[in-house]
């Protein structure tokens, strides 16, 4: 059995609960070369696989963030073509986590100016789109971490943050007036 049919296997099997996705993460930290095709899974497929793939690399990115930065060019990549809501979630969180890393004292990822403009235009799109709020809140964040890069960006958040806070749910409206006051002590 090929390692992407067994990993597609053990996928199979995954549940949604933390203990699961912890577990099926230490194993992807025990063998880091299979991160690659759990991406590839998780890029490649708009089904419940594709999602627990990403399920499995936001716990993997958690464990040990460095483990992505050779695969960005996928990860950034494949963001555009996520549709399945249960994938997006926690892609949306390691982006944020990612860009959270690059203009933080951590050890920054070696994100580049492509890197932050795929980024940039996924979370445009799921903080604009039919989103549940935490991929929204997970995208807030991240655009305005990068609008410090990103002359436009800013701008761009401010306007969506304005023209969709009244229909918001408590938690995007909460998330969007810490963004907004941010944006206005930041200047």
């Amino acid at each position: 059995m090929e390692l992407n049919s067994q990993l597609l296997s053990r996928l199979d099997y995954v549940t949604s609960t933390r203990e699961a996705r912890a577990a099926m993460a230490r194993e992807i930290l025990a063998q880091p070369e299979t991160l690659k095709e759990l991406l590839q899974i998780g890029v490649g497929r708009q089904d419940a696989i594709g999602s627990r793939a990403f399920w499995i690399l936001e716990f993997v990115y958690k464990a040990s963030p460095t483990l992505l930065h050779d695969h960005l060019d996928p990860f950034c990549e494949g963001l555009g073509a996520l549709r399945e809501e249960s994938s997006i979630r926690p892609a949306a969180k390691v982006c944020e986590l990612l860009v959270k890393a690059y203009y933080g004292k951590q050890k920054a990822p070696p994100l580049t100016l492509r890197h932050r403009e795929l980024i940039t235009a996924a979370c445009f799109d799921w903080l604009i789109g039919p989103h549940k709020v935490a991929p929204q809140a997970y995208s807030m964040e991240t655009l305005y971490l990068l609008g410090q890069d990103i002359p436009w960006v800013h701008q761009e958040l401010k306007a969506i943050l304005d023209q969709h806070y009244a229909q918001g749910s408590a938690g995007y409206q909460a998330r969007a007036r810490k963004i907004l006051e941010r944006m206005d002590k930041s200047g």
